[in-house]
């Protein structure tokens, strides 16, 4: 079977531990040194990694590492049952909500950017969640 891990590169790993943890109620798993923490607690374990600003990107990317806001077609969904109290945790914690809560047929969705950079949705389904899109 294989195994999702979902990678974020972060340029502070004790600010990102603290943001994850406080903000979705992960719990640090393992970790070794300053560049690498495991966190549990989603469907898959998430790892943070520790890269310096300014380092390269991928050794076949001129681009270096920028923790400004950015833009990536990969992206994480996190589900939570109470999608306010979550996002007064993110924006407490660091994070930019990027637009009003939206309603769907589905659920709510708040649209939001990480201390570092990334963007991340929280979803709060209702009903039959992504079901609710399709017949029964």
């Amino acid at each position: 079977m294989l195994e999702l891990r979902a990678c974020i590169d972060v340029d502070d790993l004790d600010k990102a531990i603290a943001f994850y943890t406080q903000t979705l109620g992960l719990k640090l798993g393992r970790r070794v040194g300053s560049d690498w923490a495991e966190l549990l607690g989603a469907s898959s374990p998430i790892d943070l990694l520790g890269k310096p600003a300014g380092s390269p990107a991928s050794p076949s990317l001129s681009s270096p590492r920028d923790y400004r806001r950015h833009w990536t077609p990969v992206h994480l969904d996190f589900t939570v049952t109470d999608l306010d109290a979550v996002v007064q945790r993110a924006r407490a914690a660091g994070a930019t909500l990027e637009r009003d809560i939206q309603e769907r047929e589905w659920g709510r969705m708040a649209n939001l950017a990480d201390p570092f950079g990334h963007g991340f949705c929280l979803l709060e389904f209702r009903g039959r969640g992504y079901d609710e899109l399709v017949g029964s």
